[in-house]
């Protein structure tokens, strides 16, 4: 295609020793030889004229300089061979427009102009129908041609640090868009039509002065990142709550008095809401935010953090710098994941200023600290006296339904009371603490055991295999993973008839007992990660019932 429309230019030029030398190009031969060959041409901060050589944007038309040097068809240099331009970058250079020309490129995937002085886009733009990325960032731009809008293939538009006001209404036509940065202009509303971008998945609309968002920003069902720092924002529409593929939201530097709700954004990883006016957390808007990784709120007016906060159990990093917060829950500090924690700039009364400065793990060990020696808080069960019957204490819900804790220690009591695990429920628990009692029945309503290393909030480990479990009948599961167990009873665990799931991965089992293959009611046996040497890796992939199947046929007979 590209030799045909080479014969219909006609040549190019006279031969050598005919007419008037030819000054040198401004784009070296060389590398106009090597974006024949690769389809790319680069010609980023080359300080360039104002417009660019007639030449470039005629590079697959005109004869090239070489076919008049060598017309053998052996020739290393095969010319006659060369690829349509798919790549051009004119990054960085002192470029104030675009020749209409930029239609003689029609196989360009690539058009990366940011960085100059462009005023204007041409409206040839819009013939370039196999065009996927326009970076037309850092220019001057103060409108956008109609023509931009017929781009069918178009995935990447940057038109970041521009002089818009506004964008076209139509937009929306851009239904293959998966990437469009808007920021740092002068916008003060998006189009309507934003709602058709179905597939855009990161949406840049920071620095602006919009005062308010379109409700129907939530009709884009594959938006995962969405940033409108510093803008006017008093409000966020409860319609982008339903936005189930976002994963990061930035909302820093606006007019917010309050956290947003988003009850459907279960994919929710990071939330910046930073320099606002939030002045209360709602506790109901934080356990809706289960995958929340980070959470940034410095400078805003917070005065109370609620105990709820617990409940972000996958958070890593929490930045709540530069608030009014006066006292901390203490309950914080089982956070497990939790990697940084900021509070400089905060009127806080329970904790010494040096312990700040000695980073998160220390005071994180603090606040874990003080969990018992403070006592319950307002809203938890009364302390225990000589004078207390194990029937008079209140259940903790608080505890159970956050903190994933089953706590009823100290009571010296003969049987754990039926109250206490009528209000689990259906909550899930990953801590039980039935220490220091005088239990003389199995706990016959205890049905999952969770004593993980990983998730432990005081990082116990497990040596040997708690023999109290073997005496719990109505265990269903048992996850004892990453501890230090060393061995296991199958008979004693044959014993147990209602146990489906045994998850002993990443212990220091040296063997596997063959007689474990007789627990025929295992559904789920878990034993990664140990350093036995049979059943061998193969086995253990093949699933449970293929592992107690080989653990059987190794029983001496």
């Amino acid at each position: 295609m590209a030799a045909a429309r080479r014969a219909r230019a006609g040549g190019g030029g006279a031969g050598p020793g005919f007419g008037k030398v030819a000054e040198p190009p401004p784009v070296p031969q060389g590398l106009l030889r090597l974006a024949r060959r690769s389809g790319q041409l680069n010609l980023a901060g080359r300080a360039s004229p104002t417009v660019l050589p007639e030449h470039v944007w005629r590079i697959n038309l005109d004869t090239p300089e070489e076919a008049q040097q060598n017309l053998s068809f052996g020739a290393a240099d095969r010319w006659w061979e060369q690829t349509d331009l798919t790549k051009l970058i004119l990054a960085s250079n002192k470029l104030e427009s675009l020749s209409e020309d930029v239609q003689l490129l029609p196989a360009l995937t690539m058009l990366d102009v940011h960085d100059n002085q462009l005023t204007s886009l041409p409206s040839a733009l819009g013939q370039l129908e196999n065009l996927q990325k326009l970076d037309v960032s850092h220019n001057k731009l103060r409108s956008l041609p109609e023509e931009l809008l017929q781009l069918p293939r178009l995935r990447s538009l940057l038109m970041q640090h521009n002089e818009l006001s506004l964008l076209p209404e139509g937009l929306g036509q851009l239904l293959t868009l998966e990437e469009l940065d808007v920021s740092n202009n002068h916008l003060t509303a998006i189009p309507a039509s934003f709602a058709l971008l179905v597939n855009l998945v990161r949406l840049n609309l920071a620095c602006n002065q919009l005062k308010e968002l379109p409700a129907d920003l939530s009709a884009m069902k594959s938006l995962r990142q969405l940033d409108c720092t510093k803008n006017y924002l008093e409000t966020v529409p409860s319609k982008l709550a339903t936005m189930a593929s976002l994963e990061q939201l930035y909302l820093r530097k606006n007019k917010l008095r309050s956290l947003p709700e988003f009850p459907s954004c279960k994919l929710l990883k990071e939330l910046h809401a930073g320099e606002n006016q939030i002045e209360i957390l709602n506790a109901e808007n934080l356990k809706q935010l289960s995958s929340l990784c980070v959470l940034e709120l410095r400078d805003n007016k917070i005065k109370t953090v609620p105990e709820e906060i617990t409940v972000l159990q996958k958070l890593e990093r929490l930045d709540l710098a530069n608030n009014d917060i006066s006292r901390l829950p203490y309950t914080l500090g089982n956070l497990p994941q939790l990697k940084f924690l900021a509070l400089e700039g905060n009127p806080l009364r329970t904790i010494r200023r040096d312990l700040l400065q000695k980073g998160t793990q220390e005071l994180l060990k603090y606040l874990r600290s003080k969990i018992q020696d403070e006592g319950p808080g307002p809203n938890e069960e009364p302390p225990v006296t000589a004078m207390t019957l194990p029937s008079q204490s209140k259940v903790n819900i608080h505890a159970i339904t956050t903190l994933k804790l089953l706590e009823y220690s100290d009571k010296q009591a003969a049987e754990i009371p039926d109250a206490l695990f009528d209000a689990v429920g259906a909550n899930p628990v990953a801590t039980v603490n039935f220490s220091k009692n005088q239990l003389r029945e199995a706990l016959k309503r205890l049905h999952t055991i969770n004593l993980q290393g990983a998730t432990s909030p005081r990082s116990w480990e497990f040596k040997v295999f708690p023999s109290v479990l073997y005496r719990l009948p109505a265990l269903e599961n048992i996850l004892l993973g990453n501890n230090q167990v060393g061995s296991i009873d199958p008979l004693q665990l044959k014993g147990m008839e209602k146990l489906g799931t045994l998850d002993l991965q990443n212990n220091d089992l040296l063997q596997v007992p063959p007689e474990l293959g007789n627990c025929e009611n295992l559904r789920s046996l878990l034993l990664e990660g140990n350093p036995f040497r049979t059943p061998r890796a193969a086995i253990l992939a093949k699933g449970t019932a293929a592992v107690l199947e080989y653990l059987r046929s190794r029983i001496p007979t």
